[in-house]
């Protein structure tokens, strides 16, 4: 027998409850019928009734519509609200055969995204393109009153719950972007189905840091400088999470394990590995596990780039790689970016720095939204953040050693001595940019790539390249 027969969306406006249903229906088998209890609308707006109940009859009598939601095919559920009909509340929680999902979010980012919202009138975003952008003026006395009600919530949510023996699932607004996290989700629910990928139909409306989304930010700083209860000084981060990418590791007999950014230079740097000299390929977790058993005292590495460099080379490779054409036409088709035609401007003498300059600043733009999933284009791994990368590995494990890409030859020979080895020659990459970096460096690209980077200049201590 299944384990619920029913489920419930605990949350609050702008937590991401809409990703969080849209989640929900693409598993077989399982519908979760919108607001349906919402005063304002019956389940989604400009609709008249919800499984055959009208709106009048709902609000004569809610129990009925929570019945043939509870008695329809499948696993369904709604969402719920603070200020949704209290007269269901009881029925839901008091019900062990309900599943309660709990969803939360920073209440300053959702104060602010409500503000937002309500200021644009866009509730739902589907692609980047289609943003409506307003600044949120910060309100002391509003925001005490939202984080009151949203506490007082939370407290009779968790005691119903303590007094019922009960317990539920609980689901952070960063975990929504976390497919683990939602097979696991659906697993706890009992759904035999699992997610093989994430929702495409809705993307983060507010990706930037929450400094640029509130006009009198130093209101709200001022209103909060006493205790950074909602960890505001922390850098949004809306990029797809990464898993560990073990296959992709390389390991030495010596005790060394390559741990792969991927870059254009990573191909160097695996047939300098080669020459350290037998390697073993093509990890899976365990077999790594097994190698790090036989050898005790192992180190494992990886290699930083500037993010600038990194922004640079990444749009290099795009232009000449094979596998990108299809990237490539959706940057030109539906991007607008002025991407060559294919089979043009492939070569060093075909680009101006000028034009090269222009491209690239473009192209980070467009760069940044695809990072915040806020596009049709999947974030390929020449472009992702190394941070996130990083944390990927972690979680299986972290690096000993993050070498820095600019001295290089000194951290390597570094890593060497300390297993004993004479370190190999490191020849130098390929020029695959056609223009140089240093031809076309400006404070404004150092500035597009801060923001586009700015976890891993923060996190790392990046300098300006031009000054680096």
């Amino acid at each position: 027998m299944p384990k619920f027969d029913s489920f419930v969306i605990l949350a609050e406006m702008r937590t991401g409850s809409n990703l969080l249903e849209a989640a929900l229906n693409m598993l077989a088998d399982v519908t979760c019928h919108g607001e349906a209890f919402n005063p304002a609308l019956i389940g989604y707006p400009d609709r008249a009734e919800l499984l055959g109940i009208s709106r009048a009859a709902r609000d004569r009598d809610p129990m009925a519509l929570w019945d043939r939601i509870r008695n329809a095919p499948g696993l369904n559920g709604c969402r719920y609200f603070h200020d949704h009909d209290p007269r269901v509340l009881d029925a839901m929680l008091d019900d062990p055969s309900c599943a309660k999902i709990v969803l939360t979010r920073n209440p300053v980012e959702s104060y602010v995204s409500l503000k937002i919202a309500r200021a644009t009138g866009q509730w739902k975003l589907g692609d980047a393109r289609n943003r409506k952008s307003a600044q949120a003026v910060f309100d002391a006395n509003e925001f005490e009153a939202h984080l009151a009600e949203l506490q007082d919530f939370q407290i009779l949510l968790m005691r119903a719950l303590q007094t019922s023996g009960q317990t539920a699932f609980y689901v952070d607004y960063d975990d929504l972007r976390d497919l683990e996290v939602l097979n696991g989700l659906a697993a706890w629910l009992g759904v035999p189905a699992r997610l093989a990928a994430l929702p495409s139909n809705l993307v983060v409306q507010n990706p930037g840091a929450i400094g640029d989304k509130v006009a009198n930010f130093p209101e709200l700083e001022a209103a909060l400088a006493r205790l950074d209860r909602f960890n505001l000084s922390r850098t949004p981060n809306f990029e797809p999470r990464r898993g560990p990418a073990v296959p992709r590791f390389v390991a030495s007999d010596r005790g060394l394990v390559y741990m792969p950014l991927p870059s254009p230079f990573d191909t160097v740097l695996r047939n300098w590995f080669h020459e350290l000299g037998a390697v073993e390929e093509n990890f899976t977790q365990g077999s790594l596990r097994q190698w790090k058993d036989r050898h005790p005292g192992h180190r494992g590495f990886t290699v930083l780039r500037h993010p600038l460099e990194r922004a640079h080379l990444a749009l290099a490779a795009l232009l000449r790689r094979r596998d990108m054409a299809d990237i490539r036409e959706a940057l030109r088709r539906v991007y607008k970016l002025p991407i060559p035609a294919e089979g043009t401007r492939t070569g060093p003498r075909d680009w101006d720095p000028k034009d090269w300059a222009g491209l690239l600043e473009q192209f980070m733009g467009w760069l940044k939204a695809n990072l915040n999933n806020q596009t049709n284009v999947r974030v390929a791994l020449i472009w992702a953040s190394q941070s996130a990368m990083i944390e990927g590995f972690s979680r299986f494990a972290a690096p000993d050693v993050i070498m820095r890409h600019d001295r290089l030859d000194d951290d390597l020979a570094w890593l060497c001595w300390t297993v004993g080895l004479e370190p190999p020659h490191l020849p130098p990459e390929e020029e695959i940019a056609p223009v140089a970096l240093a031809e076309i460096w400006s404070p404004r690209l150092e500035e597009i790539a801060r923001d586009l980077y700015a976890r891993d200049y923060n996190q790392f201590g990046f300098k300006d390249w031009g000054v680096a």
